[in-house]
């Protein structure tokens, strides 16, 4: 698995993290995410790939993506964390994440990283002995925002809360595809191996995987699918039951959502991590081995 990738991952898979301060960032002159909408007789489902956390300043938007989201009825994203009402996102953490008799948080990383982990750790401001009490992906997702935070990242400036709050005051729905407990039950789920893996890329050094993050965000807002993909074909390969648990198993679901949902008529905005809708496991795809046509609108 590259360095860092449980960090840019989460950023383009769109799933629960907590960001920090954000720094400012350079800005594109012409923004183009990739956009995409598969339609019928009186449906249209917009699909647009997205940036979960993201820079102070950095600019997305353009009159194509603009256009779809005043088009659309409705907004659908991944998941919805309110933080006006934590509670569902607690009490997942609490069910999900905590199990009795695990081992000791410091000894479930090598001890060439042990150092790094008690860095994480003492910046977080996380008792070492509360999570010891956490399942190994629940350590990882617990030492996130000190690091986002390093790597001038925040999720206030994420393209998903950047949306709701558009659909908000236009008094448009929001729905999401996975509740909190069942996208952290995809973590639950992985073998302890991957979850290890996940807590090695939480913990490096945000110098060292902030170029790799900037590499992507540059092809995320110029829509350069390709390069996304073999970002993500490399990236994953180094798990396989991470590409199958957290990609592609709920790009499957995400699939049937859509297909039913063409079934109704209107128009929704469809917001999901942008390393969704790249690769031959995207959304996308798997929309057309069903036999419905993809068009790319930007």
């Amino acid at each position: 698995m590259a360095v860092g990738w449980f960090r840019k991952g989460l950023a383009a898979l769109g799933l629960i993290a907590a960001g920090g301060m954000a720094a400012e960032a350079k800005v594109p002159a012409a923004p183009r995410p990739a956009l995409w909408k598969v339609a019928d007789r009186d449906t249209t489902v917009y699909l647009f790939g997205t940036i979960h956390l993201l820079p102070r300043g950095f600019s997305w938007r353009s009159a194509v993506l603009d256009r779809a989201a005043r088009e659309a009825q409705g907004l659908v994203v991944e998941t919805i964390v309110d933080p006006a009402n934590p509670a569902p996102l607690a009490e997942a953490m609490m069910r999900l994440g905590v199990s009795p008799g695990l081992q000791p948080v410091m000894q479930r990383v090598p001890a060439a990283k042990r150092p790094a982990l008690a860095s994480a750790i003492a910046k977080s401001g996380a008792q070492p002995a509360a999570l010891d009490r956490l399942e190994t992906w629940a350590v990882a997702l617990a030492l996130l925002g000190p690091q986002f935070s390093a790597m001038g990242l925040q999720q206030d400036e994420g393209v998903e809360m950047a949306l709701k709050r558009d659909f908000t005051a236009a008094g448009k729905p929001i729905g999401q595809l996975e509740t909190n407990a069942e996208q952290l039950g995809f973590f639950d789920v992985l073998p302890e191996s991957a979850q290890r893996k996940l807590l090695e890329g939480a913990i490096e050094r945000p110098e060292e995987v902030r170029g790799q993050f900037d590499s992507m965000l540059a092809a995320w807002a110029r829509g350069d699918v390709r390069a996304i993909a073999r970002t993500f074909n490399a990236d994953m390969s180094g798990s396989p039951e991470m590409g199958e648990l957290l990609l592609k198993r709920r790009n499957e679901n995400w699939t049937r959502w859509i297909e039913g949902r063409l079934q109704q008529p209107g128009s929704v905005l469809v917001a999901v991590g942008a390393g969704h809708l790249a690769g031959p496991d995207s959304v996308q795809a798997m929309l057309e081995k069903r036999g419905f046509k993809v068009t790319r609108v930007q």
